[in-house]
């Protein structure tokens, strides 16, 4: 796994590919690549947890803070295998071929 390689992952999870199977993720798998993003692009979470009102901003929060103490190669790993895994669920192969051409 390369950065490379994590840097295809990103691109197709922000900009998916007219003309290949559109890809749905669940909440929990949107939560899921959001942490593994953070924990590779920022590192361990470095703000305070929002407060009472803010749902949305507390789940993103604890699920960056889950992933705390991960290093960035694991949580580049993490990411690429989920992307890869939601890729082969919907039959992308295409953009599975471009993430493992990437060095």
């Amino acid at each position: 796994m390369s950065e490379a390689q994590f840097k295809v992952a990103v691109d197709i999870v922000k900009n998916p590919r007219s003309g290949r199977p559109t890809m749905k993720p669940s909440q929990d798998e949107q939560l899921f690549f959001y942490k593994h993003f953070k924990q590779v692009t920022v590192g361990d979470v470095n703000t305070s947890r929002p407060g009472f009102t803010d749902f949305k901003g507390k789940a993103m929060w604890d699920a960056w803070n889950g992933v705390k103490g991960m290093s960035k190669e694991d949580a580049q790993k993490a990411y690429v295998d989920k992307l890869k895994e939601l890729l082969e669920s919907i039959g992308d192969t295409e953009s599975i071929a471009e993430i493992d051409a990437a060095q």
